[in-house]
């Protein structure tokens, strides 16, 4: 047998293989992290909800959701161990200290984009404003395939 036309073979057998051991090396780190978890850590669960580690169990885990509520979850739901400065930041909204961006600094609202400075505002003042109202007489009309029988459209004539 020709080694090109094996060639596609060898290709496809080679990506699954890294496939699935890409597969297995996130499943292992997901395992490592989850057994590494200690009580008081912080942690949010695959669903999204983030609470306090307070027992751990070989399967399960026990979780302070709000202060004096707990709940029992299995350690497959918990989907990302957290430091207790994100943690904090997160649930408790504690503030950081200030980052130092180097980039533009996007503001909340679009509303310093929006506004004209005075050298633009005599230019807006020429622009045609468009009226995109109905007008008065398109109310009115009514059209002409329509016959005014004084009946609704529900109604049926009973002839």
């Amino acid at each position: 047998m020709n080694p090109v036309t094996l060639l596609p073979f060898i290709v496809l057998i080679g990506a699954m293989f890294l496939m699935t051991r890409s597969a297995k090396k996130k499943q292992a780190a997901a395992a490592n992290m989850r057994n590494e978890m200690q009580p008081g850590t912080g942690v949010r669960t695959i669903g999204g909800m983030y609470a306090t580690v307070k027992e751990l169990h070989d399967d399960s885990v026990l979780l302070e959701i709000a202060p004096g509520v707990h709940a029992v979850y299995a350690k497959n739901a918990i989907g990302a161990v957290l430091d207790d400065a994100e943690y904090n930041r997160i649930v408790h909204g504690d503030e950081e200290e200030e980052l130092d961006v180097d980039g533009a600094v996007v503001p909340d609202d679009a509303s310093s984009l929006t506004e004209l400075d005075d050298a633009t505002d005599a230019d807006a003042d020429d622009v045609a404003k468009i009226d995109l109202g109905k007008k008065d007489e398109a109310d009115d009309a009514e059209p002409a395939d329509k016959k005014s029988d004084g009946k609704s459209d529900g109604e049926a004539d009973a002839k």
